[in-house]
């Protein structure tokens, strides 16, 4: 009853005055139902800042050994089975770096043969094409020196009316030389399969002419005959390893000739210049002395290398005979096989 009246004391406050409990309906709330949420919250905050943080310890890392990493890699029946590096036998091994090395030599093969296939620049070829002049004059030496062989011998001899219809022995080696010139020629249109004016044919084709020119030296040293022939009508070569020796080296001419022609520079073929000369006699710029005139320069240049060639062809001849001659020719042309071998190549906007 106590009860009841202190709790309408209560309610029965000034209307300035806040209740201290609600009522909800006809039943007031009791004051046990309230409970102090915010300060249990304060109190279990400050408790948990209170309690102490438990303390790690970090073991050391250790190294597993050979078992536990089978163990490990071995799969497991929890889970999946972790992806194993595959062993290669030996003659695995083997062939993969076979394949390897193959495939590297391909490569570098390949950028040979790009190499090798560039066509040239002919505005600078003026070097290699000058050494062919010069080696004109040094072949020409040798060859006149010894037999005084001229192409239309043997056809002008037989209009003179003398009746002589007999095969003489200088016919017979011009004969010679003109039909090795013809084939050395017909050599030198296989560039036209590889590509005239490539730097694997240019090099490839003077080497050509070395071997000619070697064979040349060779026979020549095996005839045992002399050098230098006494008269025109007394050749100093005579007998069959003297007549390859002609053929050998006019075979060479004869490429050189078609390989020059092919590049089509005002060094035509370097081998006959007659054309050469009259094309320098009848330039517009021939005294133009004033400055450089490519035409007029190179048909000079080869004019001149021409006859130097045929100096230093006879001097060398009388010093070490005609067999250390054609070794020195042998010499020079390959020089000029690898010469081509760094000669520039053509610009694509060229």
């Amino acid at each position: 009853m106590w009860k009841r009246n202190l709790v309408a004391a209560l309610h029965s406050r000034t209307p300035s005055e806040t209740p201290l409990l609600r009522s909800e309906g006809s039943r007031p709330i009791s004051t046990a139902t309230l409970e102090p949420v915010q300060e249990q919250d304060a109190t279990s905050t400050h408790q948990h800042q209170h309690q102490p943080v438990p303390s790690v310890t970090l073991a050391p890392p250790q190294i597993a050994t050979n078992s536990e990493k089978h163990h490990m890699s071995s799969p497991t029946t929890s889970g999946k089975a972790s992806p194993t590096i595959p062993v290669m036998s030996k003659n695995e091994l083997v062939v993969a770096a076979n394949r390897d090395l193959e495939s590297t030599n391909s490569q570098g093969m390949s950028g040979i043969r790009a190499y090798l296939m560039e066509e040239l620049d002919m505005t600078q070829a003026a070097p290699p094409l000058s050494a062919y002049c010069f080696m004109t004059g040094f072949i020409d030496a040798v060859c006149f020196t010894a037999v005084y062989v001229c192409f239309h011998s043997p056809v002008a001899r037989l209009f003179n009316g003398s009746g002589d219809y007999s095969f003489h022995i200088s016919d017979q080696q011009a004969l010679c030389s003109l039909l090795s010139f013809i084939f050395g020629a017909f050599i030198g249109r296989l560039g036209d399969k590889i590509g005239c004016k490539t730097r694997g044919w240019m090099a490839l084709g003077t080497f050509f002419q070395a071997l000619f020119t070697m064979i040349g030296a060779i026979c020549v040293w095996k005839s045992n005959e002399g050098a230098i022939a006494s008269s025109r009508g007394d050749p100093a070569w005579v007998n069959v390893l003297s007549f390859v020796t002609i053929g050998a080296i006019s075979a060479s001419v004869g490429l050189q000739g078609i390989m020059a022609k092919r590049l089509n520079t005002q060094y035509t073929t370097t081998v006959v210049l007659t054309t050469t000369w009259c094309e320098l006699v009848t330039e517009p710029e021939l005294f133009n002395l004033r400055r450089l005139v490519k035409s007029r320069d190179h048909k000079a240049v080869a004019i001149l290398c021409l006859f130097l060639g045929g100096f230093i062809g006879r001097a060398v001849l009388d010093k070490i005979g005609d067999a250390g001659t054609l070794g020195v020719g042998t010499g020079v042309r390959f020089l000029i096989s690898i010469w081509w071998l760094l000669a520039p190549a053509k610009n694509a906007k060229q």
